[in-house]
């Protein structure tokens, strides 16, 4: 169903691509927006069990395409150095495919606000313990899991050539 990778010498291994999702802050997720146009977004997310992971309005754009069709594809990337002398760049990137559920019962929630406050805040619980409830208690909040279906990274060349040494 998904394709292969025509470079496979750049390929990253599946636990590189994984290790990737975990450590990166942020990553651009694309959806199939209005009147058959991709909506490209980027978003804080978490990476956990399989899942890429973050929260959201209850309206917009985003909302909207992903109700409309749940395939969305993630991007994220790792490294971007730009090599002006050789006319390339020295890249990492990941691209994750899959399919997203919007998240909006209490338990889901909170599982996926506390994977974000342990991600991005690890020294103030307390704060986003507070901060999770009072979100909740307002009904401001829907987080979105992407059930990863396929995973693929790759390097650029100029990378791969320093992996070698």
């Amino acid at each position: 169903m998904f394709r292969e990778m025509r470079r496979k010498a750049q390929q990253l291994s599946q636990a590189e691509c994984e290790q990737i999702l975990r450590d990166a802050t942020s990553g651009v997720l694309a959806v199939y927006g209005d009147d058959g146009y991709p909506y490209t977004v980027p978003v804080s997310h978490v990476y956990q069990d399989g899942v890429i992971a973050f929260h959201c309005a209850k309206e917009g754009h985003k909302i909207d395409a992903l109700r409309r069709n749940d395939k969305v594809s993630f991007c994220v990337i790792a490294q971007d150095e730009v090599m002006p002398r050789e006319r390339t760049t020295a890249y990492i990137s990941v691209i994750a495919f899959g399919r997203a559920q919007i998240v909006d019962d209490e338990a889901g929630l909170r599982r996926i606000a506390g994977w974000i406050g342990d991600k991005f805040s690890p020294d103030y619980p307390e704060d986003c313990q507070r901060e999770t409830d009072e979100v909740i208690a307002a009904g401001r909040m829907y987080c979105v899991e992407i059930a990863v279906e396929h995973l693929t990274g790759k390097c650029g060349r100029q990378v791969m050539l320093r992996r070698r040494y």
